[in-house]
């Protein structure tokens, strides 16, 4: 549990407290209970929006300007855990790949995503978009356009990402030609 703590802490699309501190947390403050009582494996929660404050994409993982806003952990037996990310023009992830795929829900303005070898692609508010198991890719802004997502992923043993190295600008700037 540590070990899947300390994943989440660290990759920034996972940002979000841990199960034991969401159930810990006051009802005002992070979760509220809606049905059943604190504690009660029938009782919903609400996660309160002021308790996920948004951090800058670490300049390690993310080219440009990033924030990233946790959703929600994987909690229980599930290993799903999603944020809300909003790119600046021009900003964008590094490559990266996830062990059991990513679903991208964009959300508004447009931006650009890629796997490795392939064109790349425009993405627009509404569009969904499925990066299977264990493909290297990236996604972000264009360079005049802000872009924001919400980013799904399930986690392996422990982890939902493998970052590796910058998007290249020749490679980033492809896009638009």
């Amino acid at each position: 549990m540590k070990i899947l703590i300390a994943a989440a802490c660290a990759l920034p699309l996972l940002a979000c407290a841990s199960e034991s501190e969401q159930q810990a947390a006051p009802a005002t403050n992070q979760t509220a209970d809606v049905a059943g009582r604190a504690g009660d494996a029938g009782a919903m929660e609400v996660s309160r929006s002021a308790a996920r404050s948004p951090t800058p994409g670490p300049t390690d993982l993310f080219t440009g300007d990033v924030t990233i806003r946790p959703l929600f952990n994987p909690k229980g037996q599930s290993q799903v855990g999603a944020a809300h990310v909003r790119f600046e023009p021009g900003a964008r992830t590094a490559w990266h790949k996830h062990p059991l795929g990513q679903r991208l829900v964009v959300l508004e303005g447009s931006g650009w995503t890629q796997v490795d070898g392939g064109p790349i692609e425009a993405i627009r508010a509404g569009d969904v978009v499925w990066c299977p198991p264990d493909v290297r890719h990236w996604h972000g802004a264009t360079p005049t356009t802000a872009m924001a997502h919400i980013a799904i992923q399930e986690a392996e043993n422990g982890s939902p990402v493998e970052w590796m190295e910058h998007v290249p600008d020749e490679i980033y700037s492809a896009g638009s030609a």
